[in-house]
């Protein structure tokens, strides 16, 4: 990668819809090399996909709960099944594996508290492998972002 993709890339960070012709105007260079870098950053999984972001709220989530979970065993087949279970679940929208005093911390998104009480029943009180998780809900979000400095 070089400054000309870099360039490329922070504008399509900041407005994935920038046309072709901006995208050549701001990296001064033709189009049809705008074209063939970006291409290539795709193709290499530099650009993983592009998508709308939508606020929370006004789709009805009003709940944001950072979760920490820590696991019973470590087993390989049951970790494997828990991080399937929460790549697969749509209200889970951030997932990391950890180190330190968790096994995992997640990002869990709600319509309500009793929305989110029903996704910790059944996404930790009915899998036995959940030793304990700990909830912080979200009261601001001062800021959050898919941008990476680059």
């Amino acid at each position: 990668m070089d400054a000309i993709d870099i360039t490329l890339l922070s504008a399509l960070q900041e407005n994935a819809k920038t046309s072709i012709q901006e995208l050549s105007g701001h990296s001064g260079t033709s189009t049809a090399s705008v074209q063939r870098r970006l291409k290539a950053l795709r193709d290499a999984g530099v650009i993983q996909k592009e998508v709308a972001v939508l606020n929370p709220k006004k789709v009805g989530l009003g709940i944001t709960a950072i979760v920490a979970v820590e696991l019973e065993r470590d087993r390989l087949d049951q970790i494997d099944a828990f991080k399937r279970k929460a790549r697969e679940d749509r209200q889970v929208t951030h997932f990391y594996c950890i180190a330190g005093d968790a096994d995992f911390m997640m990002i869990v998104m709600a319509k309500d508290i009793e929305d989110y009480e029903a996704f910790t029943h059944r996404f930790f009180f009915a899998d036995k492998n959940v030793r304990k998780f700990r909830t912080s809900i979200v009261v601001s979000t001062e800021k959050a972002t898919l941008e990476l400095p680059i």
